[in-house]
């Protein structure tokens, strides 16, 4: 099915094609698109959460339709993927969905070569998961680059860090006044969907450098029973050591992008380029959204590493 590129809010535009459909393999069935031009080298993102849903990295990301063709999937639990299955969602069963869908794109030609796989947030962290089990399960697709940007944490220290960071940015002073400004400015009921989508921008200003960048950041919903499965099913893990030895065994170049301001510790993401043995690009004055935040910088680094010198 072919329709205009449904992004949530205001922003650049691009000339692109869009697919839509639903996955039949995968033991839910899973929400999908493909933007861009058909015969453009393949790219899978992979949006955060967990449950959460894969528009709110739109309009901005589909820049990457200029080089690539982008497909993406709401993860099981999430958006259009959501499920009444009382099983829990947990991260084993969003890599098992990501290595059953990358099958069912290859068979069905929606996918023609190995992609790229970028991940964003908790994305990059299934990326690194999915990369850990791909090392040790031969016969599962594998990518031909990897992004990690703004990586989850990569141990559960670090994501107590992060967790206590965040705490303390939505006290911070400044973000309290714009709370008091917005509870007397009388916007509820002068405009409720202006005052909706400013209380959503002060629930995520701790996540940016400087809160008011937070206006550009599409409105997303987690859905929370999801969001705490996938988490409490990784327990007190540390992927240091596992993405040390998959890098080791499988060679697929990676590249690790992160804010210096993010709350998510650099410490976390200098450790996952370490293990992957890849280059770390560190963003100036950007917090956890560098699409947002440093769209331009973004792009460089993204362009440079998915699309190589000849």
């Amino acid at each position: 099915m072919t329709h205009p590129p449904d992004t949530g809010s205001s922003g650049p535009s691009f000339d692109v094609s869009t697919i839509e459909g639903f996955s039949a393999t995968t033991p839910a069935p899973l929400y999908w698109r493909a933007d861009g031009q058909v015969d453009a080298p393949p790219l899978v993102l992979l949006h955060g959460g967990p449950g959460a849903h894969h528009d709110y990295l739109y309009p901005q990301l589909l820049a990457l339709t200029a080089t690539h063709r982008v497909i993406t999937y709401d993860q099981r639990g999430g958006g259009r993927s959501r499920t009444d299955d009382p099983a829990p969602i947990t991260s084993e069963v969003q890599v098992e969905d990501l290595g059953t869908l990358l099958g069912e794109f290859e068979a069905t030609g929606l996918i023609t070569e190995p992609p790229a796989l970028v991940g964003y947030s908790w994305g990059a962290l299934l990326a690194l998961l999915y990369l850990i089990r791909a090392a040790e399960t031969p016969e599962l697709p594998r990518p031909a680059r990897v992004v990690l940007l703004s990586p989850a944490p990569i141990t559960r220290s670090w994501r107590r860090g992060f967790e206590e960071a965040l705490a303390d940015r939505q006290r911070a002073p400044a973000v309290q006044l714009l709370r008091e400004a917005l509870a007397a400015s009388g916007l509820r009921e002068a405009d409720p969907a202006a005052y909706r989508q400013r209380s959503f921008e002060l629930s995520v200003a701790g996540y940016f450098a400087d809160p008011s960048m937070a206006r550009g950041l599409t409105p997303f919903r987690v859905t929370g029973r999801t969001q705490q499965s996938v988490w409490e099913s990784l327990g007190e893990y540390d992927l240091r050591e596992p993405a040390r030895q998959a890098a080791a065994r499988l060679g697929i170049p990676t590249l690790v992008v992160h804010g210096r301001e993010d709350p998510i510790p650099m410490a976390s993401a200098a450790a996952a380029a370490e293990a992957l043995r890849a280059p770390l690009v560190a963003l100036e004055a950007c917090g956890h959204v560098p699409y947002v935040e440093q769209p331009e910088a973004l792009a460089a680094a993204l362009h440079a590493f998915l699309v190589p010198a000849a």
